[in-house]
């Protein structure tokens, strides 16, 4: 066995979301993020410091996984360390910059909190999913009316809404510093991937690559927001291909 892969889930996601990544020689760490908040506010600092404690007494190569939110923090986890070897970043955002914007993100993000902690889930779940950003189908299963909520797996996260409505506070996009400067910190190789539909994300990418030391841009044909799931084969075909230059 080569390593671990330590895979981060998105915002209203679940550690069970990258049940169908397998890449050969590669153990893989499916990492609840909802456990980190299940006591306590956590900020995104101190979440990428508790991560690093776990993975240092990991046997063989670390390499970061991580998908939108999950990949946010996973920015912060790498900062935090020198310790990783690899990373592979699906749609993060380095933070905004102005002020106006990062307050607006913040009263949004908090209405997603209210609604996430005491409104009906089912009503929160089709809110969530109809996300312009979520413009294309994926191939996660999500649902879509309230029977749908009850026998779906995604149903099942009721059980940690208040952790979810946490996170849209502690981890919001609105409360990140702007994380532009400090991407030269990051010494491992990182792949930064981008769905080829998902036009803002692109271009975050398109900026925040040339600034990594070793870093490199994958945009994923005919992907979306969610690479992982839009094009689950190309994904784990261009993830063992760099695994394999950069940690095999």
């Amino acid at each position: 066995m080569k390593g671990t892969l330590w895979c981060l889930h998105g915002a209203v996601g679940m550690a069970a979301d990258w049940r169908g990544l397998a890449v050969p020689g590669w153990a893989v760490q499916r990492v609840d993020l909802w456990r980190f908040l299940d006591c306590c506010p956590m900020t995104m600092g101190e979440f990428g410091r508790a991560l690093n404690r776990e993975v240092e007494a990991a046997e063989g190569k670390r390499v970061l996984v991580g998908y939108s939110m999950g990949a946010r923090l996973g920015l912060h986890a790498l900062l935090e360390s020198g310790h990783w070897d690899a990373a592979v970043l699906v749609g993060p955002h380095p933070g905004l910059e102005r002020e106006e914007e990062r307050a607006a993100r913040r009263a949004g993000d908090a209405e997603w909190a209210s609604m996430a902690l005491s409104g009906e889930w089912g009503e929160f779940l089709e809110k969530w999913e109809g996300q312009g950003v979520f413009g294309r189908t994926s191939n996660i299963e999500r649902p879509t009316s309230n029977v749908e909520v009850k026998m779906a797996g995604r149903g099942g996260l009721v059980g940690r809404r208040r952790e979810v409505a946490r996170s849209f506070v502690d981890w919001s996009l609105g409360v990140q510093e702007p994380l532009w400067g400090r991407l030269r910190e990051i010494a491992c190789p990182v792949l930064w991937c981008a769905g080829e539909e998902d036009g803002n994300f692109r271009t975050l990418g398109e900026r925040a690559v040339p600034l990594l030391p070793r870093g490199e841009l994958w945009v994923a044909p005919g992907a979306g927001h969610r690479v992982p799931w839009d094009a689950p084969a190309a994904f784990q075909e261009k993830l063992g291909e760099f695994l394999e230059r950069v940690a095999g």
